[in-house]
């Protein structure tokens, strides 16, 4: 069995996104233009700026999203490394006490 899922361009995409901002209906995009009504609704939910950064750029739901999964694995990755710094200053000290025993 095939993926016969249709695949649009991001310049489709924001076509009809465009199209929704200037007061089209969900219904009017889809019958005009083929895709579904849930596919041009995520669409445009996710192209919808939920908020302006420190340097005025607006950022995206979608954009929103990426930056909270990054974030995610960045304080994976911080942790392990604080875990490894751990053990390492722990086998520094326990290899520097049996130096001394000697």
């Amino acid at each position: 069995m095939t993926n016969t899922a249709i695949r649009y361009t991001p310049e489709f995409k924001q076509t009809l996104i465009d199209l929704h901002e200037k007061g089209h209906s969900f219904k009017e995009l889809h019958e005009e233009y083929g895709p579904s009504l849930d596919t041009i609704r995520k669409w445009v939910q996710a192209a919808t700026v939920i908020a302006i950064d420190h340097q005025g750029t607006a950022v995206t739901n979608e954009q929103f999203k990426q930056l909270q999964k990054e974030n995610r694995r960045l304080r994976e990755e911080l942790d392990i490394l604080k875990r490894a710094a751990v053990l390492l200053a722990k086998r520094w000290r326990w290899s520097a006490s049996s130096r001394q025993v000697k």
